[in-house]
């Protein structure tokens, strides 16, 4: 599924080849049916699109649509348009001419989904980009979209940010877009990304936020928007004071946003419920349990 070698190789790259007998059995185990029961399903279908002829399209999209759901993207390959329940390239638009440049840079990913964002930081010129992501589906989705792209210098890999080894203070960049607010204990999140980052390495940074006028309400503790996993919904003000108490300086907002229903919505490869489900019908400037609709900021940051 994986081309191991390569991977090792762009590690190695990093000063990182000591994380491969770290690394290579946790790889290789999430790769299993031990890990989840629709894997040898997935793998067959991998199998499948590599041997498919690019002009056989009506195959082509029925083997994508059996990697349904797609969150992330929309892709277009061999022509069929993956048009996924978020329109990615609109929060890549938000963020895209105020990052540092990725020309060169070695890139980690955390919480990467199927790629999109990663495949888009190599458009940019980013000399290496590992994505990290705990889902399986998603990384069988990037393993999908490789077939098409055969790009040498991104990896999506089976893990959690807490199982990579170390602290290696080794990427310019690290990308943590949409994945803060599922943390129950955001400070240790942003200690781990910070170990990732050179100093002076940048961390772009997207999450949901709170209006300040609800910093002196309660917090969500059952159900934010229909998600049950959403652990740290802070404020601007308490979001920059975790940066700075975790060793982040120049701490700067990009965007602020209310997302819509364009953005995040129902489509033939999403078919769950999305964002509408998710606001008071009577009121969509609410969710259905009563809290400000979803709004996400970007920040941006230098690890000291």
């Amino acid at each position: 599924m994986l081309d191991y070698d390569a991977l090792w190789q762009r590690l190695g790259d990093l000063g990182l080849g000591s994380w491969r007998p770290q690394l290579e059995d946790t790889i290789r185990s999430r790769f299993s049916a031990r890990s989840h029961g629709d894997f040898p399903r997935w793998k067959k279908t991998i199998a499948q699109l590599r041997a498919i002829d690019e002009n056989e399209h009506q195959e082509i999209r029925d083997l994508l649509l059996s990697l349904a759901p797609w969150r992330k993207g929309p892709f277009e390959i061999a022509g069929i348009n993956i048009d996924s329940e978020w329109q990615s390239n609109l929060k890549w638009d938000r963020l895209n001419d105020a990052i540092a440049p990725l020309d060169d840079r070695m890139v980690l990913d955390v919480g990467c989904g199927n790629g999109y964002y990663a495949l888009r930081m190599q458009e940019l010129g980013a000399r290496t980009i590992i994505g990290i992501d705990p889902t399986l589906l998603y990384v069988v989705q990037f393993l999908a979209v490789q077939r098409f792209r055969q790009v040498d210098n991104v990896f999506v890999l089976p893990l959690r940010l807490h199982e990579l080894p170390g602290k290696c203070r080794s990427f310019d960049t690290c990308f943590s877009m949409g994945v803060l607010y599922h943390q129950r204990y955001p400070l240790p999140h942003l200690e781990e990304l910070k170990a990732t980052l050179r100093p002076g390495g940048e961390l772009v940074l997207e999450t949901l936020f709170l209006p300040d006028d609800e910093s002196t309400g309660p917090r969500p503790q059952d159900r934010y928007a229909r998600m049950k996993n959403v652990g740290s919904l802070p404020t601007i003000t308490k979001l920059k004071d975790w940066l700075g108490m975790t060793g982040f300086g120049d701490i700067r907002i990009v965007d602020k946003s209310i997302t819509t229903i364009d953005e995040q919505r129902t489509t033939e490869w999403m078919t769950f419920e999305s964002l509408a489900e998710a606001l008071d019908p009577a009121d969509p400037t609410r969710t259905i349990e009563g809290w400000p609709a979803p709004r996400r900021i970007i920040v941006l940051a230098n690890a000291r």
